[in-house]
């Protein structure tokens, strides 16, 4: 036997058992067809395993298998973006959008931050379509420490309108109380998600800001009034219905004042956004249109600027809309609120009335029923008597003859 490449092989067919040697066999590899075959076979099962499985996802057949059904996540549809009518059959969808009903309960577990990104989104829709045929609705967004003293007097206001199609409540209280009014109330289920404020302080616009976003939320809302636990209605419900959804402005006092509790609260780091002659001074009891709710809500200019920078003496609630507004849409504004009243007295907080002070004369007054005491105003640019549809402030001690005379001098 030699050594070196391959082994001797022996033909033992031959006669005497003895063959010359053949010649060594080269060494083989493995056939490289039968490497490739099993990975393709491999390759086309795969593939026919992940067909018939999207096949069941798409079809949704009753055998398939759960775990291919992915589960639809809950979005509130506030957050959902509207559909754009740009086609026939997105119109139906549109329509559906503006027409849904509003949410039952003004309770949610949204941050402030989705609440105001939600809120601040208007849907695109095409002018006179997917609207609603009745007439939008005011938002009364009370702004509250905690109980509401003079909610016999509201209720009493608010359910001699025939129905709750011209109105919605809201209520920001102060956190950990909670409201408990029954189903047949207004103010049932009405408290929103509130957070601690003080006065005087940012935290306050904070709050309207929030009030403002909850009640954006409903569509059919078209015009927002702030109030406060004091305040009474000077009208009735339809009359004052009809008096802020007819105006083409929105009730927001502006004025300029020189002295050192107007201009002498001006903080120049708000320049160059806002100059000390385009610094206003106004009340905080404020009217509005959803146009301007929008850009009270989504305001990333103005806002931040002044939550940073105006601290007492300077206060955001005195000042932050009056200036902003008459920056940003003075021809919008009528530059006086509808909400009365009395500084007479002086200090910094006005009159509180109590039972003593309500009469039948005190109450034409103010209702602007008294021609030596109406007032005078301008309306949709035109001079008018009825000038205040809200008064303030009004002591729990005064509910008693509030109800009894309104009726025969309120009108509700």
């Amino acid at each position: 036997m030699q050594g070196g490449g391959g082994a001797v092989v022996v033909d033992s067919s031959s006669k005497d058992g003895h063959a010359p040697a053949r010649a060594p066999v080269p060494g083989r590899s493995f056939p490289v067809k039968l490497v490739a075959r099993p990975q393709l076979l491999f390759a086309v099962l795969a593939t026919g395993f992940l067909a018939a499985a999207l096949l069941l996802v798409v079809l949704g057949g009753g055998g398939a298998v759960p775990y291919y059904r992915l589960p639809a996540l809950a979005v509130h549809d506030v957050l959902l973006a509207a559909p754009c009518a740009e086609e026939k059959e997105e119109d139906q969808v549109v329509e559906r959008w503006w027409a849904r009903p509003p949410a039952r309960s003004a309770w949610h577990n949204m941050s402030d931050e989705e609440l105001l990104w939600a809120a601040s989104f208007e849907p695109r829709r095409r002018r006179g379509r997917g609207r609603p045929s009745a007439p939008g609705k005011v938002a009364f967004m009370f702004l509250t420490r905690g109980p509401l003293p003079l909610a016999p007097l509201w209720e009493r206001f608010f359910n001699g309108s025939g129905g709750r199609g011209l109105f919605s409540v809201y209520v920001h209280t102060t956190p950990g109380y909670r409201l408990d009014f029954p189903p047949s109330s207004p103010f049932h289920r009405r408290q929103v998600p509130s957070k601690a404020t003080r006065w005087g302080e940012t935290s306050v616009v904070d709050a309207e800001r929030r009030l403002l976003a909850n009640a954006l939320l409903d569509l059919s809302n078209e015009r927002f009034v702030l109030l406060s636990e004091s305040c009474i209605p000077l009208h009735p419900l339809p009359a004052v219905h009809a008096y802020l959804t007819r105006s083409r402005h929105s009730f927001v006092g502006a004025f300029d004042d020189p002295g050192p509790h107007g201009r002498g609260r001006y903080r120049t780091a708000l320049a160059p956004d806002v100059s000390v002659s385009q610094w206003r001074k106004g009340a905080q009891w404020f009217e509005m249109d959803r146009r301007l709710a929008l850009f009270v809500v989504a305001d990333g200019r103005y806002y931040p600027r002044f939550r940073d920078v105006c601290r007492p003496p300077c206060y955001v609630d005195e000042h932050y809309l009056p200036t902003v507004l008459t920056i940003e849409a003075p021809m919008s504004i009528a530059n006086r609120s509808v909400t009365w009243v009395d500084w007479s007295r002086g200090g910094s907080h006005p009159a509180m009335f109590g039972a003593d002070d309500v009469s039948k004369d005190f109450l034409e007054r103010l209702a602007g029923k008294k021609d030596k005491e109406k007032e005078r105003c301008m309306y949709n640019g035109q001079p008018a008597v009825v000038c205040s549809l809200f008064a303030r402030k009004f002591a729990p001690g005064a509910l008693q003859p509030l109800l009894q005379l309104s009726p025969r001098v309120l009108g509700y």
